[in-house]
C-alpha cells in the first residue's frame, strides 16, 4: 500500500512555471518564497513530487530540460549555522556532478550531451574551499555547472528564514543573489538559476521578499497550497483497501480535516484512536467529532500559549485582528485602538508599547503583516479556535 500521499498534478504545474515560464511567470526567475504552517507537508511535496519533476523537467510539446536540483533542510541540524549547511550541500552536489557513476546522473544523462554524461563535469576550482575566502564564490560555481549542464540549476532552501538576524546567513543570501543575477541577466545563457526558500514562519519568510535591506526583496512570495479533499478521500481508501477498522464518512472525514487546520499528522491520529475505540454497530462519526473535537482543543491551546506567555497587551491586539471582518486588520495604533486596548486592561496604553508587543508576536509567528499598515492572524486555525472561545465567553451561565 502506499504510504506517501503524492501531488503530481501540482508538482508538474510548479515545474513548469518554474522551468518553462510564461510571461506572467517570468518573475519567479527572481525568486520565489513558500511559506506555510508546521506540519502541513511542505517538506513531504518538496522531496517527494516537486524535485523529481524538477529534475524531469518535461511539459506538454517541449523537449525535457530536466533541472540539476539542490536540496539543504536547515532544521535537519541546528547546531550548524545555516550557511554552513547550505554551502556543505552545494559541495556535495557538485562532488556528485563530478562522478558520472552517481545517483544524480540517472536523471541528468537524459539532457546533457553524451560526452559530459560520460565524464562527468570538470570544475576549474577547489570544492573543498567553494565558498571560503580566497575560494570560488558560488556565482562562479553555479556559472561552471549552468554553462556544463546548458540547463536550469534550482536551490531549494527548507526553513529559509533561518538566515535572517545571522550575518553569516545574510551574506550567504547576498551571494545567492549575485549568482542569480550573475546567471539570468547574461545574453545567451543556456540555463538560469532558480531560487526556491520555504519556511514555517510566514510572517518572516513574507519579510525576506519585502523589505529592501533583503537580497531577495521583490521576489514572488506564495502561500503553500494546503491539502484537500483529495489528501482526505486517499486516507479513507488506504483504510479500506488495509481493512483498518470502521472510517468515518467522507463527509465527516473532510469536516475533521478542517477542523485540525488541513494538517495531515493529527487528523491521522484522530483516525488511528477511532479504529482503537469504535465498536461494530456504534455511531463512527459521533465518535470521531468527539476524538477530533479533543485533538483539536489540544493542539488550539499549544498554539495559543505563546500568547498568554505574551501579555494580556497582546491577547487585546490578537482580539483585533481576529475579530476583523475581512482577513487583514488595519488601525492598530490608532487612537480608537489605543482606547480599545486601554479599555481592556484597565490602564492607559502608549504606542510605542504596542510597536514592542506586535514585533514580539510576529516573531513568535503569531500575526503576519500581509502589506504595509495590514495584520493577519498566521493560522486561521488558531484565528478560528479564538473566536469560538471568545463567543463561548460571552453566553449566559449555562450555555457555554
Amino acid at each position: 500500500m502506499a504510504d506517501v500521499y503524492h501531488r503530481p498534478r501540482l508538482a508538474r504545474e510548479m515545474a513548469q512555471q518554474l522551468l518553462h515560464p510564461g510571461v506572467l511567470d517570468l518573475p519567479l526567475r527572481s525568486g520565489l518564497f513558500l511559506s506555510g504552517l508546521r506540519r502541513t507537508g511542505k517538506s513531504t511535496f518538496l522531496l517527494q513530487d516537486l524535485i523529481p519533476a524538477l529534475e524531469e523537467g518535461g511539459a506538454a510539446g517541449v523537449p525535457p530540460r530536466g533541472a540539476v536540483v539542490i536540496y539543504v533542510d536547515l532544521w535537519s541540524n541546528v547546531q550548524v549555522s545555516p550557511a554552513e549547511l547550505i554551502l556543505r550541500a552545494v559541495r556535495a552536489k557538485l562532488r556528485e556532478l563530478e562522478n558520472p557513476l552517481s545517483a544524480t546522473w540517472s536523471v541528468l544523462k537524459k539532457v546533457v550531451s553524451a560526452e559530459v554524461a560520460a565524464q562527468g563535469f570538470k570544475f576549474k576550482f577547489d570544492l573543498s574551499k567553494l565558498g571560503d575566502a580566497g575560494g570560488a564564490t558560488l556565482a562562479e560555481a553555479f556559472t561552471q555547472v549552468v554553462d556544463q549542464a546548458r540547463t536550469d540549476l534550482v536551490l531549494i532552501v527548507d526553513e529559509v528564514q533561518e538566515c535572517l538576524g545571522r550575518e553569516d546567513g545574510q551574506a550567504l543570501m547576498q551571494a545567492l543573489k549575485a549568482a542569480r543575477d550573475g546567471i539570468n541577466l547574461r545574453p545567451g545563457t543556456p540555463g538560469y538559476f532558480l531560487f526556491i526558500g520555504t519556511g514555517s514562519h510566514r510572517s518572516l519568510v513574507q519579510e525576506m521578499t519585502v523589505r529592501r535591506k533583503e537580497a531577495f526583496a521583490g521576489a514572488v512570495s506564495l502561500d503553500y497550497p494546503v491539502l484537500e479533499q483529495d489528501f482526505v478521500a486517499w486516507v479513507l481508501e488506504q483504510m479500506r483497501a488495509q481493512g483498518t477498522g470502521v472510517p468515518p464518512s467522507p463527509d465527516a472525514a473532510w469536516q475533521a480535516f478542517r477542523d485540525l487546520g488541513h494538517r495531515p499528522e493529527p487528523f491521522i491520529d484522530a483516525l488511528r484512536i477511532l479504529t482503537h475505540t469504535v465498536r461494530p454497530g456504534e455511531n463512527a462519526d459521533a465518535i470521531f467529532r468527539g476524538i477530533v473535537w479533543t485533538k483539536r482543543e489540544s493542539l488550539a491551546d499549544r498554539e495559543l500559549g505563546a500568547l498568554e506567555d505574551l501579555g494580556p497587551l497582546a491577547q487585546a491586539i490578537f482580539s483585533h485582528i481576529a475579530n476583523h471582518e475581512g482577513e487583514e486588520a488595519r488601525g492598530l495604533y490608532s487612537g480608537e485602538t489605543l482606547t480599545q486596548y486601554s479599555a481592556a486592561l484597565g490602564r492607559d496604553v502608549r504606542t510605542e508599547e504596542v510597536q514592542t508587543t506586535v514585533n514580539a508576536m510576529q516573531a513568535k509567528n503569531l500575526i503576519r503583516r500581509p502589506g504595509h499598515g495590514t495584520y493577519s492572524v498566521t493560522d486561521p486555525f488558531v484565528r478560528q479556535v479564538w473566536l469560538e472561545r471568545e463567543s463561548s465567553k460571552g453566553l449566559p451561565a449555562g450555555e457555554g
